[in-house]
């Protein structure tokens, strides 16, 4: 079985050429199995969130390729590399993005409707997510009305509503306190455990990071492998 994801030689160099000339990946790899959680574990400036943009389609490499589910899609046009991450790739930032004008419920319907899911069904699946997090009884509250915990649990809902092979997650629980933060990365990995999902999750949170599967470190733009 191919792994979900695999990250060849990754290499990304802004204004390439200039004086301003800024290398940030210098021959990255790391590949996630099925059902693999793995921590990526860096210290802000490392280049974490640019490698996990590379990996969800978000930005592309000056070097290397991007294999998800064993194709390679390094080099797609735009079209192909939007419906890929709507189907195949769910994102989670440190700060929630919730769309500010619709309910809970409704941040994780739209996801769906535009990935031509039946509305019934898109009202059904975000129904379970909630549950399955502990926040359905906020299903119709907007994000203003929420804590920042609640909308975080609302954002993983959201990351998984197209039931998507691979969760990418940058400091998912970064803005949170440490109590507000144990509490909602539990119910993050109960929710990827209980889908079966492959996560690479970004931190510089050690205590986070001994809770998955394998932890990898980013150092000097490349990736050091740590059990």
């Amino acid at each position: 079985m191919s792994d979900v994801l695999t990250l060849e030689r990754i290499e990304k160099v802004y204004n390439a050429g200039e004086p301003g000339e800024v290398s940030v990946l210098k021959g990255a790899d790391i590949a996630i199995a099925p059902g693999e959680v793995v921590a990526l574990v860096a210290p802000s400036g490392a280049g974490k969130s640019t490698l996990l943009h590379i990996a969800g389609l978000l930005d592309t490499p000056s070097a290397g390729r991007v294999a998800i589910g064993g194709e390679d899609v390094t080099d797609l046009g735009d079209r192909r590399r939007t419906a890929l991450r709507r189907s195949k790739i769910g994102f989670i930032y440190q700060f929630h993005h919730l769309l500010p004008e619709f309910t809970a419920a409704e941040n994780i319907i739209l996801p769906q409707l535009a990935n031509g899911a039946a509305q019934g069904t898109a009202k059904a699946r975000a129904a379970m997510l909630l549950d399955r997090v502990g926040v359905a009884h906020r299903a119709s509250h907007r994000p203003a009305e929420l804590s920042g915990g609640e909308q975080q649990r609302v954002a993983f809902c959201r990351a998984l509503a197209n039931a998507p092979e691979l969760l990418l997650a940058d400091e998912p629980t970064g803005n949170l306190d440490p109590e507000t933060s144990d509490r909602v990365f539990g119910a993050l990995m109960d929710l990827v455990r209980e889908t079966g999902l492959s996560a690479l999750i970004a931190t510089h949170n050690h205590d986070l990071a001994a809770r998955m599967d394998r932890n990898v470190h980013l150092d000097g733009g490349m990736v050091t492998l740590k059990t």
